[in-house]
């Protein structure tokens, strides 16, 4: 069995998620649901109601009747499920980016000193603590902001598996292909069993990024274009949609929304339902409408909103935009206040270092034809040679969130937040970013960006350089020139990003009523039982 992973937790109702080796009963807490089949695999999902708010209930896994979790002779503390307290303090660790490997060396060690070395991976480090003191407060929720899975970078084991299936020269080699290899990717990402057991405990929710699926997934027309040109893609992005929503998406969904999914009822209710979801996959692929991974979730006087940030993205016709019409008319509905905090969670950062998003702007008008036609190509090329796809490469949707924010800041949506926080990862660096908005604007609310990336794949070293060197104030000054020379204005809000950390990395945000701090922490110590040291700290309000 894969899992129990503890998903979404509310205040009086909560899920569980397992895959199984076969058709079963699933029973958690005295709650009982069927397996469902895909492509041969079996998955469950265990919607649990009537629990009461800021309370803890110990559980067990039993399928078909026999208890399977916790494992005989486990070393482990009880799964714990602890509902949520509407006016209690509410702990958020997240970040992004985690590549897959074993945690022993010579993966655990620093890349200078192994070339297959990814260091101490901050979730393991965050499971060794939690284990060294389970009574401790535990986070409410672990966000997971994208590359949860390389599926372009694949685990030694996944690899072994590629080279029994495929002749490695042929593309795209050793890089999962289809939705049995991306089974065997998750299994060997969730399945390592200090990890199994903290998510079996701690909550967690996810929204993809590239690297789920392939490296600058959606940068550009041009790049959509040139990969569905190749033979195996076809199959590749099919077998990641339909892996994401099996093993990320169904988790982000509340019991009421579980019961209301005509997906779920659909590939439930069949003998398999691997031919629905392939269709539901191949459609997802191509088209925006009607594939809504976004989210949204109350934490208790605070509001979590969770925008897909790559798949939602509009890349034709001339058309560059983040997200398309229906999922903007979604986001618009969520992003209110009469909260305590807003937090606006996408994988890729809204507000990188000035200087990086005056060049990735720049970069945009350049291709877009400021410069012309030749130089549009060329513009092209630089942007998918450095990943220049952030927000700030999609400046009308930059924009257009901005001035969401600013109206929400400004209470004109409801009573204005103590803090809207943009959280995301992604870059490979982690920072914060504290936003100034002109007087006139009439924001009453801190705003901020914190992003923390990664938890497990650290920068070469000459890639830090570059990316130090982009932050520095002459390269800023730069960027902003030739920003100008594009036709691209300065941003109304003003802010300065803090000098990166380039570790490997967990971030912890606390909310408590009004008030709410923020700490990243990375590895240290040996790898069989390392530590968390702290980076960052900020009161934030």
């Amino acid at each position: 069995m894969l899992g129990p992973l503890l998903r979404y937790v509310g205040e009086s109702e909560a899920t569980v998620w397992v895959e199984t080796s076969g058709p079963f009963e699933v029973e958690v807490l005295g709650r009982r649901v069927r397996t469902f089949q895909v492509a041969g695999h079996h998955y469950g999902i265990v919607p649990i109601q009537g629990l009461k708010p800021g309370s803890a209930h110990e559980y067990s896994v039993a399928l078909d009747g026999e208890q399977c979790w916790p494992e005989a002779g486990s070393r482990f503390p009880p799964s714990v499920i602890r509902t949520l307290a509407p006016t209690a303090e509410v702990v958020l660790a997240f970040g992004s980016c985690s590549v897959t490997a074993p945690s022993e060396p010579p993966y655990s060690l620093p890349r200078r000193k192994d070339s297959r070395g990814l260091g101490i991976g901050a979730l393991y480090a965050l499971a060794r603590r939690l284990l060294r003191d389970p009574d401790a407060p535990w986070p409410h929720l672990l966000l997971l902001l994208g590359d949860q899975v390389y599926a372009d970078e694949v685990s030694p084991a996944t690899g072994e598996f590629i080279l029994t299936r495929t002749d490695l020269a042929r593309p795209p080699g050793r890089q999962v292909a289809d939705f049995e290899e991306y089974t065997r990717l998750y299994h060997e990402a969730w399945g390592q069993p200090l990890v199994r057991w903290m998510a079996s405990t701690m909550p967690t929710a996810m929204i993809f990024d590239d690297h789920d699926l392939y490296d600058d997934w959606n940068t550009s027309e041009t790049w959509v274009k040139a990969m569905r040109a190749k033979p195996w893609w076809q199959e590749r992005v099919i077998g990641a949609f339909m892996s994401y929503w099996l093993y990320q998406h169904l988790g982000n969904l509340s019991p009421a929304e579980l019961a209301a999914d005509q997906l779920l009822d659909q590939v439930s209710s069949a003998e398999d339902g691997a031919e629905a979801l392939r269709a539901f996959a191949r459609r997802a692929s191509h088209e925006t409408e009607g594939s809504r991974w976004s989210y949204s979730r109350r934490l208790g006087r605070s509001r979590l909103v969770v925008i897909d940030s790559r798949a939602g993205r509009v890349l034709q016709g001339g058309q560059r935009t983040m997200l398309d019409a229906a999922e903007w008319q979604w986001l618009d509905r969520h992003l209110s206040g009469g909260v305590d905090h807003l937090l606006i969670a996408t994988s890729v950062p809204l507000l990188l270092a000035p200087g990086l998003h005056y060049l990735e702007a720049w970069n945009e008008a350049v291709c877009a034809g400021a410069w012309g036609k030749w130089l549009a190509r060329a513009g092209e090329r630089v942007r998918q040679r450095f990943d220049l796809e952030h927000w700030a490469a999609f400046e009308s949707s930059f924009t257009r969130l901005v001035g969401l924010i600013r109206a929400v800041g400004a209470g004109e949506r409801g009573a204005a937040p103590a803090s809207i926080g943009g959280l995301s990862g992604d870059v490979h660096h982690g920072y914060v970013a504290k936003v100034v908005f002109p007087d006139s604007w009439r924001v009453q609310s801190t705003v901020y960006q914190a992003v923390c990336s990664p938890f497990r794949h650290p920068l070469a070293r000459r890639e830090q350089i570059a990316v130090r060197a982009a932050m520095s104030a002459p390269a800023t000054a730069v960027a902003r020139a030739l920003a100008r020379t594009a036709g691209v204005t300065d941003p109304e809000p003003r802010w300065k990003a803090d000098r990166p950390n380039f570790d490997n990395q967990v971030a912890t945000l606390a909310l408590d009523g009004r008030h709410s701090r923020l700490r990243i922490e990375r590895p240290r110590g040996d790898w069989r039982n390392p530590t968390l040291e702290t980076v960052l700290e900020r009161i934030v309000t």
